[in-house]
């Protein structure tokens, strides 16, 4: 019986997860990669936002360790700092600043660069997965019933090669040409929308004060989106090496621009000015890099009526959502694991295909029905019925800032790490209603030691 083959199209987080589980189920995995992969944990040119802030949500670190166990280990003895939310958090909310109740959840913390790098290496431990580096993909092969394999094109050469395989599956990110793929198979227009708040980005990275570069937190001020002014953010991330990765955000008429004389300037104009007080006086160790990949779009696949064998698409593909919300990485991890229930069920691509849809589900819900409300949105309003869930969500942020177990269910849930279903359970619709029991702190939650640790390197 001749070996079965999967190939994976894309090698950054996503696909990598991805080939993680196919490897379990067929006898070789072939990830192409248009990039050349970086030997460390070093950004590469396919993944320009990689510079910004990127979180980790406890959801999708599970998900990450069942799929390559070791890894959150790795990550940690690597330099990345695991958060304790939100008892290692210091943010202000849209409704107040959360206040730091014992820990609940966790977020890892760390650059991008070094995530991918351990998520790379932990998978390609398995040497039935292998790696064609600048190359992609040009078509896929088969017909709209079923899909055979890809064919791919060397960057240099041009050189071209039908890759044959029972699996597909489409990791490529934003960028995907699988909607157009499946228009030359003849299948129907895919489906997708888009919600663009019209965010920018600024990042620029620091050395923390000598004092400062363990146990620190996060500290982050949101926008509130029903202001009627652009809405503007500031994140400062511990990250490997002693350093904080600090990103700045803007809306529509709001962006942070990239001038290095500014950047600290920007921080300190937002809801709060703790975040340009804390860099104030830290060194530099960058300069400013600028995005504007920050849109909410979901294709659809799901949705086709007729969906070829032997085809999937998990990841940026599906879906990509505004980075602020810090859920794409764990999204793409949980859809790696119902790719690997789906399998192991025996289940058809389209079964698959649509349960990697309810995996998006609520992280597309949560970052569109807010994104929508900043001044000069593009996408489709909220109905009726949207516009009161959302006030209900404003109403319980604001309960949990003073309220642990309404705290722990908004947690549970931006976290990815338990059901949205619970933030309209009983009796957290009964705490939500009744609202606030006591005022919220006016100053960020900072302790006296933590700005001692700050003030005192001056």
């Amino acid at each position: 019986m001749a070996p079965t083959h999967a190939v994976v199209l894309g090698g950054g987080l996503a696909g990598m997860l991805a080939a993680s589980v196919l490897v379990r189920h067929f006898d070789e995995v072939t990830v192409v990669e248009r990039d050349k992969l970086p030997d460390g944990p070093g950004s590469r040119s396919g993944v320009p936002q990689a510079r910004h802030a990127h979180l980790l949500m406890s959801g999708g670190a599970r998900a990450i360790e069942s799929l390559l166990p070791g890894t959150l280990d790795a990550l940690f003895s690597s330099g990345a700092h695991r958060i304790g939310v939100p008892n290692d958090l210091v943010s202000l909310s849209a409704q107040g600043w959360v206040p730091r109740f014992p820990e609940m959840q966790f977020i890892v913390s760390c650059s991008r660069g070094l995530l991918d790098w351990v998520v790379r290496s932990q998978a390609l431990r398995d040497n039935k997965i292998s790696v064609l580096t600048g190359t992609e993909p040009v078509s896929l092969l088969g017909d709209r019933s079923a899909v055979t394999g890809v064919l791919v094109e060397d960057r240099i050469s041009r050189e071209q090669v039908s890759l044959e395989a029972q699996l597909v599956l489409d990791a490529t990110g934003r960028g995907s040409r699988l909607p157009a793929w499946l228009s030359e198979f003849g299948l129907p227009a895919v489906h997708s929308e888009s919600v663009d708040s019209g965010l920018a980005y600024a990042t620029r990275i620091f050395r923390a004060p000598a004092s400062a570069t363990s146990g620190f937190p996060i500290v982050n001020v949101q926008a509130n989106p029903r202001d009627p002014h652009p809405g503007c953010t500031a994140t400062l991330l511990p990250i490997e090496d002693g350093r904080w990765l600090v990103t700045l955000s803007g809306t529509r008429g709001g962006e942070p621009t990239t001038e290095e004389s500014e950047f600290v300037a920007f921080a300190s104009s937002v809801r709060n000015p703790v975040v340009g007080e804390l860099i104030a006086s830290a060194e530099p160790l960058s300069p400013v890099y600028g995005s504007h990949s920050t849109a909410n779009r979901r294709n659809f696949f799901e949705r086709l009526k007729s969906w070829p064998a032997g085809l999937l698409a998990l990841g940026d593909s599906v879906a990509t959502y505004n980075p602020v919300y810090g859920h794409g990485m764990s999204i793409a991890a949980q859809s790696a694991q119902a790719l690997d229930a789906g399998l192991r069920s025996g289940f058809g691509a389209a079964r698959i295909q649509r349960d990697i849809g309810k995996v998006v589900d609520g992280a597309w819900a949560m970052a569109t029905n807010q994104d929508i409300l900043y001044p000069g949105a593009v996408g489709k309003p909220l109905p009726l019925a949207g516009r009161v869930l959302q006030r209900y969500v404003d109403r319980l942020v604001r309960t949990a800032t003073t309220e642990a177990a309404v705290t722990r269910a908004f947690l549970d849930a931006f976290t990815l790490s338990g059901p949205m279903a619970r933030l309209v359970s009983p009796r957290v619709m009964w705490a939500t209603m009744r609202g606030p029991r006591r005022s919220v702190s006016p100053e960020p939650t900072l302790t006296s030691d933590e700005r001692s640790r700050v003030t005192s390197a001056e």
